[in-house]
């Protein structure tokens, strides 16, 4: 599949969404690099996931438009469906069925013959520290354990663009920092990753540019260097008269 001229995995322009009276997202505009992780920051109700759910084809835009590879999401919306995939911020694999159930089901749905699909399910469980677990049904698992088959699900068939939508909500911070790896490692391979967040370390860890959304709006972006200037810094510099009272 060839990619946009310019360069962009996702560009926006003007990204209205709205329900009854509320504007969820009001013009938001997006230029987001292939190849890169780009950070979606904002706190709960900021308009994140619905933008996200636009992006993915899941909601249409009631304003502006949006494309994916240079393709828009709305006229185009089986050409971006073929090329992104979505973690949203619950695990969609059955609890019910084992690791390596879920993920073959999930290969037989994408067309993989039955035993790609296990070999293909086997890669991945070994892949995301799994293996051991995979016999155990998901029901069992724990959250750090859910993200990463959620994730694992995601890649069954390697996207050109990753949706995660607030992937370490919730975890402790030993299973945030296996989630990290696994991002970097997906972005390694040549994905590019729309991460929305609500933690400013966790963009600051993955991100090469950061949007902050608030109320439906981005109200900064950039690189992280670039944020970090625009806040300014300041200093008070105290010494007591008699160091003794330190």
């Amino acid at each position: 599949m060839t990619n946009d001229p310019s360069g962009l995995a996702i560009e926006t322009s003007g990204l209205v969404k709205v329900f009854g009276e509320t504007r969820a997202v009001d013009g938001v505009d997006l230029a987001v690099p292939s190849g890169t992780v780009y950070g979606v920051l904002g706190p709960n109700g900021a308009g994140k996931t619905t933008t996200v759910k636009m992006l993915a084809t899941l909601l249409r835009p009631d304003g502006g438009e949006a494309r994916i590879f240079g393709k828009d999401v709305v006229r185009d919306a089986n050409a971006v469906r073929s090329r992104v995939s979505l973690t949203g911020q619950y695990a969609s694999v059955d609890e019910d069925l084992t690791g390596t159930e879920n993920l073959v089901l999930l290969g037989r749905l994408l067309g993989h013959k039955p035993a790609a699909a296990r070999v293909r399910a086997a890669q991945l469980l070994e892949a995301f520290g799994l293996s051991e677990a995979a016999a155990k049904q998901v029901k069992n698992y724990s959250g750090g354990m859910r993200r990463r088959i959620d994730i694992a699900a995601s890649i069954l068939n390697t996207p050109d663009l990753l949706f995660l939508d607030e992937p370490t909500t919730g975890l402790d911070p030993r299973s945030r920092n296996q989630v990290w790896d696994i991002v970097r490692a997906v972005v390694a391979q040549g994905t590019t990753v729309l991460l929305t967040t609500q933690y400013l370390d966790e963009a600051d860890q993955l991100a090469s540019r950061i949007a902050v959304i608030d109320h439906g709006k981005v109200i900064a972006e950039g690189t992280k260097g670039e944020l970090k200037a625009s806040v300014g810094a300041g200093s008070v510099h105290l010494r007591l008269r008699d160091a003794a009272q330190r």
